[in-house]
């Protein structure tokens, strides 16, 4: 099937289009989502297939231009007799690019496939292809490691251990696990490219986890001592008296560890008031304002 159509994209489909598109498909006909439906399992090859081809420039070009059909297969040139009738002489069936030269091929082949030199005598060996893959991870599994079982097109399943500090785009090797070689030649890697999802808390700064926590107004005014969630747990924080919206309490060490520096987790307050304010709150502060009053604004300028 021609990958575009299998990806359901135009064939002048930027490198996004492609992917969202995949992306799509993929969540939609995955095995795990559609256990014993042999239909999204075939889609689910067709599009995989089509990704693989496409998501790689080199190959996409090369199948846009006719050279590889929709498998990544080469494509055989189709020569006539008035091809080589008409041809150089040196060039019908002999001579340059004829018999003479299948030395000289056989010994850049040779080099390209590993065989032990001219008139080595041993056979091609050809490394297999890197499998390409796609894991969608949730945002603690990305900070704190964690391990996922994947389904391949054919069914089979790999196991996959997610280091800490995984981010999003990332790419996991899985050495030999990828499609055989040729000839005895080693199999190729998979290659799995990481997203991860978003979490309803945290978000990721560099290496420091960002939150946001709503506080109350008399834990703003007065202070005290609140539980927080944090990528490992729970902990109870310290509020400060007088906090406002904005201020920022810092857990040192709280963050992800990545590229040999652990960041920090962030918490950005928010103060919250009561729904619906009840008379007695709105009574007190328009006694306290009336002694009481502050401009925040002051700074902004006129």
């Amino acid at each position: 099937m021609d990958p575009y159509q299998a990806l359901g994209v135009a064939k002048d489909a930027s490198q996004d289009d492609i992917r969202r598109a995949y992306r799509r498909l993929a969540k939609e006909l995955h095995p795990d989502l559609n256990p014993g439906n042999r239909q999204a399992e075939e889609r689910f090859k067709e599009v995989s297939s089509a990704y693989d081809l496409l998501s790689d420039p080199d190959k996409r070009a090369r199948f846009d231009r006719g050279e590889i059909d929709a498998s990544g297969m080469e494509r055989p040139q189709q020569r006539s007799y008035r091809h080589y009738a008409e041809a150089d002489p040196g060039g019908r069936y002999g001579g340059h690019g004829g018999f003479e030269d299948m030395d000289d091929l056989g010994d850049v082949f040779a080099d390209l496939f590993g065989r032990a030199g001219r008139g080595g005598g041993g056979s091609f060996r050809v490394r297999g292809r890197d499998a390409h893959y796609r894991l969608d991870i949730a945002f603690l599994d990305a900070v704190n490691g964690g391990r996922q079982r994947i389904t391949l097109p054919d069914g089979q399943t790999l196991d996959v251990t997610i280091p800490p500090g995984m981010r999003d785009g990332g790419i996991l090797r899985l050495a030999g696990k990828g499609e055989p070689g040729i000839g005895g030649g080693p199999p190729g890697d998979a290659l799995i490219e990481v997203s991860v999802r978003p979490h309803p808390l945290f978000r990721l700064e560099g290496n420091d986890i960002v939150m946001e926590l709503p506080i109350t107004l008399d834990e703003a005014v007065l202070g005290g001592k609140v539980e927080v969630p944090t990528v490992t747990g729970r902990v109870n924080v310290s509020v400060p008296k007088g906090a406002s919206t904005g201020d920022v309490l810092r857990l040192r060490g709280k963050g992800m560890a990545a590229g040999g520096v652990t960041g920090d987790q962030r918490i950005v307050l928010k103060v919250v008031l009561p729904k619906p304010v009840d008379d007695e709150l709105a009574a007190f502060m328009e006694k306290w304002r009336a002694t009481h009053r502050y401009d925040p604004r002051s700074d902004l300028g006129r």
